[in-house]
């Protein structure tokens, strides 16, 4: 994609921030990537990059093992260069400056003064700005060349050297806690990189849709599973835009769906998309993989391998299938390739990564230059409804997670008659929309309660509510209190077996957005 477009090429330092760095570019209509620190330098220049940025980071400069550029980085640079936060540290050390650590860790608001004089980065920005720092290091002597732009107190916040088109910040203009950082990124994208903005969702489409028609072929057959979701539809609406019905989506019941959720969305594929879709109902087969398991893990792989299994018996019945479509984004593309080493695995995550080797397909995936957000627009651009495009995130292993302990077909119905109603009660109010991802949880607790005149020990129901921008970090959401007695009570009232709810005000981190 980077030879059709205008790239900002970030170099990743290990900041929790440098996807949000890519969106606010994407943003801006500016196409961009994210590769390692430590991309070798001739693969840098081949990109033809408009621009560099690099992404704060967890290290300090004087550690032994910092993460570093190539000595030669910056020998006959010929793009501008923006650091931040560690990017900042970085240039100035390499560039003969000097950093110090701070006598205490500068995390949270602080307010930046502009220094008088000319200025490139901050051209048409306040005076004083609010933004977000985050750092344990600080410049206390600029490289030759450079002058200060910025200050917090006596701490040097921003410099420049426009000579060398070298600019940096100490805080971090990408976060929404820096409320004016989204201008001081678009003068660096506009004003010193001189891009003009070629990204656009209907460019995305047309040229996805070609690329597809060229790797396809015009004989070969496709197939796609389907979950309901928006990244597995949207995925599927561009392969039919480009090849029609010789692709076959596969819509799969694990029996851990929400409530009608098999029967209601493979309608709307069928009568509002036109997809060319099989429907499977494979729940018994499920509930027989589960069996009386009861840890997370051992749900997650019954489910994920028997999902194989069915897919690819479904996949047979079609017959000359070469081409696998998966709904692959962005983040996985970068998370699949950390920084230093291999993170630790939270959860593993039910999808249909395994199937390739086991049915000797190769793998289209339309989506993997995408963020969520951007897989929501092209997905308006393609017609798609509104329902699944603003629908919550919903876990491959589906109610299977939300029910802590073994699964029964009766606590899947359960549980589905009481996400139902949260969620009709949700959109009735119109906190649907409002809010990132909500659900309820089984618990495996009994509890005393009183229903009539009659004691009662029945079930516990947690529901659970958050708010994120791509799931890395949440906080729970707030919903009126009303609004929460109401549901409580409607779940109680019509749900037999359940005599306790309860709202869980857990933000991640410290704990994960689903239970299990």
């Amino acid at each position: 994609m980077s030879s059709q477009h205008e790239l900002i090429l970030i170099l990743d330092f290990g900041s929790q921030y440098t996807q949000l760095i890519a969106r606010r570019v994407r943003e801006q209509g500016v196409y961009c990537e994210i590769h390692p620190f430590n991309k070798p330098l001739e693969k840098i220049w081949e990109l033809n990059p408009k621009g560099i940025i690099l992404s704060g980071g967890p290290s300090s400069v004087s550690d032994e093992d910092a993460p570093r550029l190539h000595p030669d980085f910056y020998d006959h640079l010929e793009v501008p260069v923006l650091g931040i936060c560690y990017g900042m540290q970085l240039i100035a050390v390499d560039l003969g400056g000097e950093t110090k650590p701070a006598h205490e860790r500068e995390y949270g608001h602080a307010q930046l003064r502009r220094q008088s004089g000319p200025t490139r980065l901050f051209n048409n920005l306040p005076e004083e700005l609010d933004v977000w720092m985050s750092h344990g290091d600080h410049v206390t002597e600029l490289p030759e060349g450079f002058h200060k732009t910025a200050s917090t107190g006596d701490v040097i916040t921003a410099i420049e050297n426009p000579d060398t088109n070298i600019y940096a910040v100490q805080f971090h203009p990408e976060v929404a806690h820096t409320p004016k950082g989204k201008d001081l990124l678009r003068n660096f994208l506009f004003y010193v990189c001189g891009v003009e903005g070629d990204w656009t969702p209907a460019q995305f489409i047309e040229e996805e849709v070609e690329k597809i028609r060229e790797i396809v072929g015009p004989n070969d057959r496709v197939v796609c599973g389907l979950s309901g979701g928006v990244d597995s539809t949207v995925a599927a609406a561009l392969v039919h835009k480009a090849i029609g019905d010789r692709q076959t989506c596969i819509f799969v019941n694990n029996g851990v769906l929400r409530y009608r959720e098999f029967e209601d969305t493979l309608r709307m594929y069928e009568k509002n998309m036109h997809l060319n879709v099989v429907g499977v109902d494979a729940s018994e087969t499920f509930y027989k993989a589960l069996g009386r398991k009861a840890l997370p893990e051992k749900k997650r792989m019954a489910i994920g391998k028997t999902f194989i299994d069915v897919f690819d018996a479904e996949a047979k019945k079609i017959g000359g299938v070469k081409w696998l479509v998966q709904g692959t984004l962005y983040p996985d593309v970068i998370e699949s390739v950390p920084v230093h080493g291999s993170s630790v695995t939270i959860k593993t995550h039910h999808n249909v990564g395994g199937l390739p080797e086991k049915m000797h397909l190769d793998l289209i995936e339309p989506l993997r230059e995408l963020f969520k957000d951007e897989v929501r627009v092209i997905g308006a651009d393609l017609g798609i409804p509104e329902e699944i495009l603003q629908r919550h995130p919903f876990p491959g292993p589906g109610l299977a997670v939300r029910i802590l302990g073994n699964i029964t077909k009766e606590k899947v119905e359960l549980l589905q008659q009481v996400d139902k109603i949260f969620m009709d009660e949700l959109k009735a109010e119109e906190l649907y929309n409002e809010t990132w991802q909500a659900f309820a949880v089984l618990l495996p607790i009994k509890s005393v309660g009183v229903m009539g005149d009659f004691r009662t020990y029945e079930r516990t129901i947690a529901l659970r509510a958050i708010n994120s921008t791509d799931g890395m970090t949440a906080d729970w959401t707030r919903l009126p209190l009303d609004f929460l007695a109401k549901v409580s009570s409607r779940i109680t009232s019509e749900i037999r077996g359940v005599n306790r709810v309860v709202y869980d005000i857990t933000s991640k981190p410290p704990g994960t957005i689903e239970w299990e």
